[in-house]
């Protein structure tokens, strides 16, 4: 699988281990991938090319410990469920699934089903976060092929370590610029005095238009107009359209407002692609730390009531966990485009690969390879 650095872009920061949001300790991700079928689209039976993606903040044994967390929608042309009770609370419980448009009521109660396997005599009310991008351009979007079962083998596969990228999970089906988008990560380790931590980032990616595309500064998208169904395509919204759901992780102690400010940031990374925020978009934008276990667990319900305490980096010196999201936003959506292969769907419709010669061409002629 080509990656960003293994094309040799010259991307700044430290990454992880494997420069994945898996490098955040605890974290692990699962896909389920959906690809049956050829031909013209026959709602109900595909072409069918979905998923569903599930990401477990502190893993399987700490799901019902909350994380601080923060959203943030630069374009609310999407979904992403729970997003109310995170606002009013800064609390994530339960895995975090991404999926397609018309899956995540699927996805929502696969959450549920999943958490309820796990922990039979839990009674508490359960708001699962669930987040969508759309992929009717290859896939049967309306045929219901996403199932509740599906939602519970993608939190199943969870792992952490190295992450698969391209056309996996809720990602299969998507559009990057035009070419073949998908499922993406990148990572950071950012130093906060004698302590290191590790900021990581998972994009489902389905945005933009082909001229908007940047690669490391340099605007590759106009020499790369050819080849572009996707837009020739006249019955699709126009160049742009789409959307993009942007999960970011750390180990960094914050509280829920310093995890919003830094899901505030992601758009500084999308921009760097090219992204501006088409108004037919839905950009949100999710980010926890899963430091501080068991400190907004839900109080004491036994005795007398009692206090928490939250550990936190000092708002003035935050400014280094700004930057490396930005960092890991922009290469996660680079790892994406590279992870890509081209893919045809429903009516025939096709998704090219980016051009990887041709593009190293561009680059190299402009001093940046």
């Amino acid at each position: 699988m080509t990656r960003a650095r293994s094309f040799g872009l010259p991307l700044p920061g430290t990454p992880g281990p494997n420069n994945a949001i898996t490098d955040v300790p605890g974290v692990e991700v699962g896909y389920t991938t959906l690809i049956s079928g050829d031909g013209p689209l026959r709602r109900g039976e595909g072409p069918v090319r979905t998923g569903v993606t599930a990401l477990l903040p502190r893993g399987r044994d700490g799901f019902l410990d909350p994380c601080a967390a923060g959203i943030y929608s630069l374009n609310g042309n999407g979904e992403m469920t729970g997003s109310h009770w995170i606002a009013e609370t800064g609390a994530l419980t339960l895995p975090v699934m991404i999926t397609n448009t018309h899956a995540v009521g699927a996805a929502h109660r696969g959450a549920i089903d999943w958490a309820l396997r796990e922990r039979p005599g839990f009674q508490e009310w359960m708001l699962p976060v669930v987040a969508e991008t759309w992929d009717g351009y290859l896939n049967d979007i309306g045929g219901d092929h996403v199932r509740p079962g599906h939602a519970v083998a993608a939190i199943d596969a969870a792992a952490g370590g190295a992450v698969e990228e391209g056309s996996v999970g809720g990602g299969t089906g998507m559009n990057c610029y035009s070419f073949k988008g998908g499922s993406g990560t990148s990572s950071r380790v950012v130093a906060h005095g004698s302590d290191s931590y590790t900021v990581g980032a998972f994009v489902q990616a389905n945005f933009g238009g082909r001229r908007q595309l940047t690669v490391c500064g340099v605007p590759v998208g106009a020499d790369l107009a050819d080849d572009n169904p996707i837009e020739d395509d006249d019955w699709l919204a126009p160049p742009g359209s789409g959307s993009v759901i942007v999960v970011i992780g750390t180990d960094a102690p914050l509280l829920p407002g310093q995890c919003k400010a830094l899901a505030r940031r992601v758009p500084l990374g999308l921009a760097r692609t090219g992204a501006y925020g088409a108004h037919g978009s839905g950009d949100i934008f999710l980010a926890f730390s899963t430091a501080n276990p068991g400190a907004i667990s839900g109080g004491f319900p036994d005795g007398e009531p009692g206090y928490d305490t939250l550990r936190f980096v000092p708002w003035n010196r935050i400014d280094p966990f700004y930057e490396a999201v930005v960092e890991t936003v922009e290469e996660a959506v680079l790892n994406v485009l590279l992870a890509g292969r081209t893919m045809i769907g429903r009516d025939g419709h096709r998704s090219p690969a980016l051009p990887h010669d041709r593009l190293k061409e561009l680059l190299t002629a402009r001093g940046v390879l």
